[in-house]
């Protein structure tokens, strides 16, 4: 069994940045030990001598979730929008985005924000054709990742459709969202957005709309609007509008047209 302090130089190693294969490298143990420890799965003898806590729900690591990267409050708008969590064999959950396969830089961006949060976990692309009667090729993409952690990560997930049951952030999601909250709504209008071109007789300018059938989820919208100090109106029960040209010009710097 490896000692207490092996494992420590292992993740303190991590905290550096440095990934499981250089990692294996500079210690001379096999990668898959090095993933095993890096996802939580770390010896016995190392976890009873107090050296590291570990999360009594998944037995990762214990979550440091106000270190999480400004990527976490980026997947968490998309996981709203468009995204699940299934149950797997042996306590292993996956996650899923879908996204439309017109927009490439948006599935890269769902990809690289899934690395960031969970590192140490494959992320894959399945290519998926319409389900509506005609449809033809492909027309969206599921980007998914296995993990143990996902239900801590996003405590969201539960029985049923989002719309079906109440949806809020908890504390420390919300205190990520109040840093990052352009981040939030980036990921919001990536999966239940879009900008498109709002006109009347003699005039025509960008606006940008979010719908969703939740009601959390639409407040949640609201709030990050708020905490940027942007001006927000609603049509019916479902949609959100941004629409003066000062606030669609915020938006543009760092949403912009899905592409």
């Amino acid at each position: 069994m490896h000692s207490a302090t092996t494992v420590a130089a292992v993740l303190e190693l991590r905290r550096q940045g440095l990934g499981a294969r250089r990692i294996a490298g500079r210690t001379g143990l096999p990668v898959a030990t090095v993933r095993d420890w890096l996802a939580g799965r770390v010896p016995a003898n190392y976890r009873l001598g107090g050296v590291v806590a570990t999360c009594p729900r998944c037995g990762h690591q214990e979550h440091a979730f106000d270190r999480f990267p400004p990527a976490y409050v980026y997947l968490l708008g998309l996981y709203l929008g468009d995204g699940c969590i299934s149950a797997h064999a042996r306590g292993v959950f996956r996650l899923r985005v879908f996204l439309d396969y017109r927009y490439p830089q948006i599935v890269d961006h769902c990809e690289s924000a899934m690395r960031a949060v969970m590192p140490t976990s494959k992320v894959s692309r399945l290519v998926r054709s319409g389900s509506f009667p005609g449809s033809t090729g492909s027309s969206n993409i599921e980007v998914s990742s296995f993990s143990k952690a996902w239900p801590c990560l996003f405590p969201q997930h539960g029985p049923g459709k989002k719309h079906q049951r109440a949806i809020e952030l908890v504390t420390w999601q919300k205190q990520l969202a109040n840093r990052s909250p352009g981040e939030l709504l980036r990921g919001l209008i990536h999966s239940d957005g879009c900008r498109f071109q709002n006109t009347g007789r003699s005039w025509s300018w960008p606006r940008y709309a979010f719908n969703n059938q939740s009601a959390g989820i639409l407040r949640i919208f609201c709030d990050a609007c708020d905490a940027l100090d942007l001006h927000w109106t609603t049509s019916g029960r479902h949609t959100i509008y941004v629409s003066r040209k000062a606030d669609v010009a915020r938006l543009d710097g760092f949403i912009g047209p899905k592409r």
